[in-house]
This record gives C-alpha cells, sequence and structure tokens, in this order.
C-alpha cells in the first residue's frame, strides 16, 4: 500500500533545498480569562505562558527539515531578541543559516493572544503584526541574489516562499526566474503578485489566489476551477500548478495533460488550519526534489496537509508522522477530471 509514496519519502533526506522566502516569527501568548475589565468593554487575559515558532516562510522551511531535507535558508531577520532566537530555531532544526543576514530593525512578528475560562479551550482572541526589515536595498538584494545562485548550484530544488512582506524585489524575483530558465527546478508559494513568477517549474495557489489572479470567483464549479486554472496555467507558463482547495482536496493542472483531482486525505475534522499551506509546500518541493513526478508531489502533499490541519498552531509535519500515516491508511489516486480542448480536438 502507498509503495510509491513510501519509496519517495525514503529519498527526502537526500534532497537538498534552497528556501528564499519572508521569515517570519509566530509569538503565541496563552493566558486564562474569567471577566471584565472595568476600564473597557474588554477581556481580561491572565498570563500564563508564551513561545515563539518559525512562521510564513520560515514555518515551510522548518517543515522542509522535519522531512528530513537538507535545507539552505536565505531571507532577512532584525537585530533584535526574536531574530535572534529565530535563528535559532532554524539551526536547531538542522537548517543552515549562513545565507539568513541579519539587518537593523525588529523582525517580522505575529503575535497570537489565546486565551479561555477554567476547563475550556483556548481561542485566538487578537492578533498583533510587527512588521520587520524594509525591502532590501541595491547592494543588499545583490547578495541574496549571490547567496541563491550560490545554493542553487549544490541543491536539487528551490523553494520560494513569498508572503508579500519585501523580501522578493523585482531583482530577487527576476534572479528566482533566471534560475528556472536555467533548468533549475523552482516550486513558488506567492500570496501576492502570482504573476510575476513566469516560467517556473510549480506554483500553488490557494483557490482564493487563484480567483485573485484571474479576477473573478470559482465558487464550487469545477469548470470554473478548470478554466481559471487552465487561464493561470498558460499566463505563467509553468510546468505544474497544485491548487488547494481547503474541505474540496486538490487540483493539478499540466500543460497537455487532464486536470487530477484528489479529495481531502482522511476522514478527522481540522482543528487549526494555521500554516498549512506551509506543511503542503514543503511536501510538495521536497517531493519534486527527491524526483517524484507531480502527481506524487500532490499525493504525498495531501497527506501532510491532512496531518498538519489535526494540529493546533504552528507545528510541522515530519518524515516519520508521515511514513506512519502511509503504512496506516490507502492514499488516494488522482481522478482525470478533464482534458485539455487541444487534446480533445485531436481526437476528433
Amino acid at each position: 500500500m502507498n509503495s510509491d509514496l513510501a519509496h519517495l519519502l525514503g529519498r527526502f533526506s537526500k534532497a537538498r533545498i534552497a528556501a528564499i522566502g519572508d521569515l517570519v516569527a509566530d509569538e503565541f501568548i496563552y493566558g486564562e480569562t474569567d471577566r471584565i475589565s472595568r476600564e473597557a468593554p474588554v477581556l481580561i487575559v491572565r498570563y500564563e505562558s508564551a513561545e515563539l515558532k518559525p512562521g510564513c516562510g520560515a514555518n515551510a522551511i522548518l517543515n522542509l527539515c522535519a522531512l528530513g531535507v537538507r535545507v539552505q535558508a536565505i531571507g532577512l531577520v532584525g537585530d533584535d531578541p526574536v531574530g535572534r532566537r529565530l535563528r535559532e530555531l532554524l539551526r536547531e532544526a538542522g537548517t543552515d543559516d549562513s545565507a539568513v543576514f541579519t539587518v537593523e530593525g525588529p523582525t517580522s512578528t505575529k503575535t497570537r493572544v489565546l486565551a479561555g475560562g477554567k476547563n475550556t479551550r483556548r481561542q485566538q482572541m487578537l492578533r498583533i503584526d510587527r512588521d520587520g526589515p524594509k525591502p532590501p536595498g541595491p547592494a543588499l538584494a545583490q547578495k541574496l541574489l549571490k547567496a541563491l545562485a550560490q545554493a542553487a548550484a549544490k541543491c536539487d530544488a528551490i523553494m520560494v516562499s513569498d508572503y508579500g512582506l519585501g523580501l522578493l524585489t523585482p531583482s530577487l524575483v527576476e534572479g528566482v526566474r533566471s534560475l528556472a530558465a536555467q533548468e533549475r527546478t523552482v516550486c513558488v508559494d506567492a500570496r501576492y503578485g502570482l504573476a510575476k513568477y513566469r516560467g517556473i517549474t510549480v506554483v500553488k495557489p490557494n483557490e482564493v489566489e487563484l480567483e485573485q489572479a484571474v479576477g473573478r470567483p470559482i465558487g464550487d464549479d469545477p469548470l470554473a476551477l478548470e478554466e481559471a486554472g487552465r487561464e493561470l496555467l498558460k499566463s505563467l507558463r509553468a510546468q505544474a500548478m497544485l491548487v488547494t482547495r481547503g474541505r474540496n482536496g486538490m487540483a493539478l493542472l499540466r500543460p497537455g495533460a487532464p486536470t487530477a483531482v484528489v479529495p481531502v486525505h482522511g476522514s478527522v475534522e481540522a482543528v487549526d488550519v494555521t500554516g498549512a499551506g506551509d506543511t503542503v509546500m514543503a511536501a510538495c518541493t521536497a517531493a519534486v526534489a527527491a524526483g517524484g513526478d507531480p502527481v506524487q508531489a500532490m499525493r504525498i502533499a495531501n497527506v501532510a496537509g491532512a496531518l498538519k490541519v489535526q494540529k493546533s498552531g504552528t507545528v510541522p509535519v515530519s518524515a516519520e508522522e508521515l511514513r506512519v500515516e502511509l503504512a496506516r491508511a490507502e492514499v488516494a489516486q488522482p481522478t482525470l477530471v478533464a482534458q485539455p480542448r487541444a487534446a480533445s480536438r485531436g481526437r476528433r
């Protein structure tokens, strides 16, 4: 059962990936609340504990490390305690952080306050975002480009995690596209501005990002998904596009091939979707870097995403968790739902 995916997972430890993206710290503050403030109509939270975890691009990197991949991280952090702790967490996970540069100012941080009453589940009450490093100027951008090129030369794939926080300047995006033009494997997850990444290997939008890219809603209409996906795929000139669809699973589109669709893996209800996109992106990139085809990458990423949403907070999925799940449950093969119009005309 799942022998091809298990074999592919076994090759993850030999894969090398250069990961460039917006490095963010996810701070969680936990507390208890049982009364309203007399100063304002707000709940009073009694502080209990706090923790700091890698978020956004840093979370995607942490997931790569948890999957056993060797990772060269490229990005920016601030010269503050949060930045130092974030780098420490990445190093502890096994990341090579020699191309993570420290710049003046704070590190990008998302602080979430979670609280509840006695014997009740904590709920997120508030999120505070702190801006991080400014977009790199010409000199720093050149330094990042050099680091990316050097890392790409000794890696099997490049993973780009673009959260729109300023790291991926036009010159760096052009550097990414140049590597793809040199037939390097480049996998991109971009929250904004997908259109910038033309000519790359794999792009991973969710349905909302796909709707934004084509400028119209998709809803639950499979034909609308197919048409929008084909339009974006053609515009990006990508080799494959993996569309994550939440509870509706995933869709894989490739030029000249039928669209492949898989349902959500498993039947357990999601606990927390925070960071699930990073987990899917990491598993997909790791699979491609390890020599898997796009369909195998989608199937193993689907399992990783299902395992992640059963966990609370920003938590990676490990290779061992994937191994256990592949031995426990059969992973669905994709359904081919549509043929490209050109192929259909050719059969008439």
